[in-house]
């Protein structure tokens, strides 16, 4: 095992899951934040910025997932450090943006 790739596997798991509200938001026309508004992170970027952000993190996530090292499926330390990244952005985005779009507080039907 060799934990500088698990590391990059990590990594990769963040960006992978990174590219997907930015990507998917900008294709549905809407604007979304992202690091490039102002302010950073809490402004909203145009849907155009946000599939290149989107893009640009699927980029480095294939970069880090699959040009580093072997990355094999079948390979449990693998699969969980990218798993790891994958969760820690979604729970970091989901306290981060839910402020912004009413996450924090269900709605009562």
């Amino acid at each position: 095992m060799n934990w500088l790739h698990d590391i990059s596997y990590l990594f990769g798991g963040i960006f992978l899951a990174n590219a997907v509200p930015h990507f998917v938001s900008g294709t549905m026309g809407q604007a979304f934040q992202s690091p490039f508004a102002k302010p950073p992170g809490q402004g909203l970027s145009s849907s155009t910025v946000n599939v290149l952000w989107g893009f640009a993190n699927l980029v480095l996530a294939y970069l880090l997932l699959i040009r580093v090292g072997n990355f094999n499926l079948h390979a449990a330390d693998q699969v969980i450090a990218a798993g790891a990244g994958v969760l820690l952005i979604g729970l970091f985005s989901a306290r981060t943006f839910g402020r912004f779009h009413g996450g924090h507080s269900p709605k009562q039907s």
